[in-house]
């Protein structure tokens, strides 16, 4: 396949690499998990604006929406109809503690495998769902692929591909969550004329990147630090050199191996993240998945045509207007490909911020004066504008937040306790998910217009977060973090100042017992 490369070990050294065959397929699979999620995300909202989706499982809810005496912003509010959305995140958040072990344990390879049956699976319910029942059960099972699949994918892409495409890996898989979404829009738009059964056909077509995502799992082999790390060396070894392309891999299978026996030294990778010297990067971490959800974007993603129909949009216009956000929303991301090494982290982070806070208001404004209880004529020049200040919005956060929001922590978290720490950004980013998804029709309903406002105090409260407590990692090598980061940082710099301590000092990446300082 294309030209050979060098790639670099934590150590500075370069090792010999191609981009192979292998490699190309394991791209193939950031897409379909991917395009899995975003697709889940994107198809909720779409078959909850559909009538003959509510009129079976939601029928107080159709009522309320053909009932002029309803006010506009609670005719969707109802707990049944949120649980259907949200419980997809609560089972992924539960799923992922399996998944933690499965990862470790039986490999990245059949980790991805089995979220890919439990989508199928959730598929197959949703599409042929009788009742409730039957369709939240699809959710639940849907759930617990995405809570597998986004442990084992990033990580599996992290560790096979060669250094100088990993990061663009990293958000070509957050690009691909967004193509999902998209496509899921584009597909609701034309299932929504279908008569009687749209709605299946929409939760039916997620079928096809969950049956994409289990066949790439049976095809491609597991990652030779997986299979190191279960003992497998000489199976570690001979993947090794298949992914790489030359029989020059000694080096960087000597480091994998030397990685590994690190890794196991350390027996608790939870407590050793409560530890003083790690608590800057645990936090930044939980407070970007936080601030993630808090800004908004899932709640507008999720609900889209739901939203756009309670401001006054027609059917088909909420659905296409859905459409045009989730086009924003992927060009947004490919922005964000190019310009993330160049501009910097922080730069992205609060240039987004303002322009967020001013679209929200700016939303705002318009509902409150256009939008009351009992009418919703927004008329097509202030519909134009809050149609482009959501998609405003939206390319705000698709290039920075959304991104952002999981490179940083990938990147900061040292190595004794990266993977503790991805299962807790992975834990907390989908708690906030369930927790945003199940209340904000409820919020809707008592917010109304002032929905916008709450999100944009919180924009303001994260934009002064990112000023003073988040630090630019722009060009930084991971294993330079603490000295070129943590200890120059104006207020971070005071929880480095013990990496001597109980006769240990800190080497790299492990810490090596010195007899010196017991003297």
């Amino acid at each position: 396949m294309a030209g050979g490369g060098m790639v670099a070990s934590s150590g500075g050294t370069e090792f010999e690499a191609k981009i192979t065959p292998i490699v190309i397929i394991s791209c193939i699979m950031a897409a379909t998990g991917g395009l899995m999620f975003g697709y889940d995300v994107g198809v909720s909202g779409g078959v909850t604006s559909m009538d003959d989706f509510l009129k079976k499982f939601f029928p107080v809810v159709y009522r309320k929406t053909q009932a002029e005496e309803d006010s506009n912003y609670c005719k969707y509010d109802n707990q049944g109809l949120q649980l259907f959305t949200s419980s997809l995140y609560l089972a992924g958040l539960t799923a992922t503690f399996f998944a933690s072990y499965t990862t470790r344990r039986l490999g990245r390879r059949v980790t991805m495998l089995i979220a890919g049956i439990f989508f199928i699976i959730g598929v197959v319910l949703n599409a042929a769902a009788q009742d409730l029942a039957m369709l939240i059960a699809g959710r639940i099972l849907l759930g617990c692929g995405v809570g597998f699949a986004n442990q084992a994918v990033p990580l599996f892409l992290s560790e096979i591909a060669p250094t100088r495409i990993r990061g663009g890996l990293n958000i070509l898989f957050q690009l691909n969550v967004t193509i999902g979404i998209l496509f899921a829009n584009i597909v609701n738009y034309f299932t929504a004329k279908i008569d009687g059964w749209g709605w299946r056909l929409s939760l039916g077509l997620a079928g096809i990147p969950a049956v994409l995502l289990t066949i790439g799992a049976l095809l491609v082999v597991d990652t030779p630090n997986s299979l190191i790390e279960r003992g497998k060396l000489d199976e570690g070894k001979a993947v090794l050199r298949k992914i790489r392309g030359t029989d020059k891999i000694e080096p960087e299978f000597l480091e994998l191996v030397e990685a590994s026996r690190v890794a196991k030294e350390v027996k608790h990778p939870f407590r050793n993240l409560l530890m003083r010297r790690n608590r800057p990067q645990l936090v930044i971490a939980v407070a970007l998945q936080i601030f993630q959800q808090c800004t908004g974007i899932n709640a507008i993603m999720f609900y889209a045509p739901v939203l756009f129909s309670t401001l006054g949009f027609k059917d088909n216009a909420s659905l296409y207007s859905a459409v045009i956000t989730g086009a924003v929303n992927v060009l947004s991301t490919v922005v964000s490909i190019y310009v993330v090494d160049k501009l910097g982290r922080r730069i992205l982070l609060l240039e987004a911020g303002v322009q967020m806070f001013i679209a929200q208001i700016i939303i705002a404004i318009v509902l409150g004066i256009k939008v009351t209880d009992h009418s919703d004529n927004l008329g097509t020049a202030y519909a134009v504008i809050v149609v482009v200040m959501i998609c405003t919005f939206v390319s705000a956060f698709a290039w920075s937040w959304g991104p952002l929001g999981w490179l940083i922590p990938s990147e900061t978290f040292p190595l004794e306790t990266r993977s503790a720490g991805q299962s807790v950004t992975v834990c907390v980013n989908l708690l906030f998910t369930f927790v945003i998804a199940q209340a904000f029709l409820s919020m809707l309903c008592h917010f109304k217009y002032g929905i916008f406002l709450f999100f944009s105090g919180w924009v303001l409260i994260m934009s002064i977060f990112v000023v003073f407590l988040v630090p630019e990692t722009k060009n930084v090598p991971i294993e330079e973090m603490t000295e070129r980061v943590w200890k120059q940082h104006w207020f971070w710099k005071r929880f480095m100042e013990d990496d001597v301590d109980d006769g240990f000092k800190k080497n790299g990446h492990a810490k090596v017992f010195d007899p010196v300082s017991h003297l």
